[in-house]
């Protein structure tokens, strides 16, 4: 299998030594990227202060945000981290005697239970939507999303597992329940298509340090335009006013869409990273992304099993992603012995989760299951 983007390879300049299999956990650093940090970085260093050249730099990158989820630039918001998009809706929903019941699923990160759980207090119902074998049937959402759910929260990928769920569908049953749809794209943006218009997602949310090969402090929420002017943030700050330059204490005016969710300050060196981060994915493109990877991850299930190996991630090509997950005993201990062997992955409790990227190869992953297996056995 040959890899159709090795032109790209150079710019990453930890592959020379590493096999890098965790973009599920921290992508690897393109070359474009890191001199990005050093612009922002410099830009400081020379001139004092940079804010008009920053905040033209989040806009643009708002832009590119929208154009990979194929999104109106102003359904998308900017802040800090996953966990903070997630509390700003949660904080702001309506929560009625009728219509208050929160479903989420046992295969989220564990994020997502502590958000909802702490809604408790303001009136939340929250249900846990529990997998077997780590998957979902669609079945079971239109017999567990009812008429009383506010909101569906799901994961487009395991974090865990590696397993795809298939959005449009999800989306179709919750809403004919009423139901609007929150959807973690963390371990699929960057790498899987991604379509909020197609796909009629009410609300999703990802950052840039997994796929989207960016550093921590930034994250995008999409929230649709007419949704969005409903909602009054709680969890808010002068980024979201209608004109934050008024510097007014006293009268809250919210900015349109999105925009309203935005808090404080952004960390700006981590969006100039960001920008860079999208543009190459964009040059790219997400569709050939995806294909190369799904080659990859076949042969990674089949040479684990070849191997001796017991794979977690659904078997069937519609269910998995990228990232394949393998059951592996002492798990983060075995993660720690790879990297004496220049092999990066990541571990999650029990497995071992190898998550390539467009610029791995399938030499890579024959060198990192070969090793994998033997301190298996």
């Amino acid at each position: 299998m040959n890899n159709p983007f090795n032109s790209y390879r150079s710019l990453f300049p930890v592959l020379a030594e590493y096999v890098h299999l965790a973009s599920c956990s921290q992508g690897a650093i393109a070359l474009p990227v890191s001199k990005a940090i050093e612009e922002y970085h410099n830009s400081l260093l020379s001139s004092g202060v940079n804010w008009d050249q920053a905040i033209m730099k989040v806009e643009a990158t708002r832009e590119k945000f929208a154009e990979l989820i194929n999104a109106e630039v102003d359904e998308v918001a900017i802040l800090s981290s996953f966990s903070d998009c997630l509390s700003t809706i949660a904080t702001c929903l309506p929560y009625k005697k009728n219509k208050n019941k929160i479903v989420l699923t046992d295969i989220d990160f564990p994020t997502v239970g502590h958000i909802w759980l702490a809604q408790e207090q303001d009136g939340a119902n929250i249900s846990l939507m529990r997998s077997s074998d780590g998957i979902f049937p669609l079945e079971q959402y239109r017999t567990e999303v009812t008429e009383d759910t506010l909101l569906t929260c799901i994961s487009h990928v395991s974090y865990y597992n590696g397993y795809m769920q298939n959005l449009k569908e999800i989306a179709n049953v919750v809403h004919k329940k009423g139901s609007l749809l929150f959807v973690d794209a963390y371990q699929s943006a960057g790498h899987i298509p991604i379509d909020v218009k197609e796909m009629n997602i009410d609300m999703l949310s990802t950052g840039t340090r997994k796929y989207m090969l960016g550093i921590p402090g930034v994250a995008f929420l999409y929230i649709k335009k007419e949704l969005a002017e409903q909602l009054k943030p709680r969890h808010t700050g002068w980024f979201g006013q209608d004109d934050k330059s008024k510097f007014d204490i006293f009268n809250s005016t919210y900015a349109s869409g999105a925009r309203r969710f935005e808090t404080g300050t952004p960390s700006f060196i981590s969006i100039y990273a960001a920008y860079e981060g999208l543009n190459l994915l964009l040059k790219v493109g997400i569709n050939n992304i995806q294909s190369y990877l799904k080659e990859l991850a076949e042969y990674t299930k089949e040479f684990g099993f070849q191997s001796g190996l017991q794979v977690t991630t659904p078997l069937a090509a519609d269910m998995s992603s990228g990232m394949t997950s393998f059951h592996i005993e002492n798990a983060p201990k075995i993660a720690e012995i790879l990297i004496e062997k220049k092999i990066i992955v990541s571990a999650r409790k029990d497995v071992i989760r190898m998550a390539p990227h467009f610029y791995n190869t399938k030499d890579e992953l024959v060198y990192a299951i070969t090793e994998l297996a033997r301190m298996a056995k």
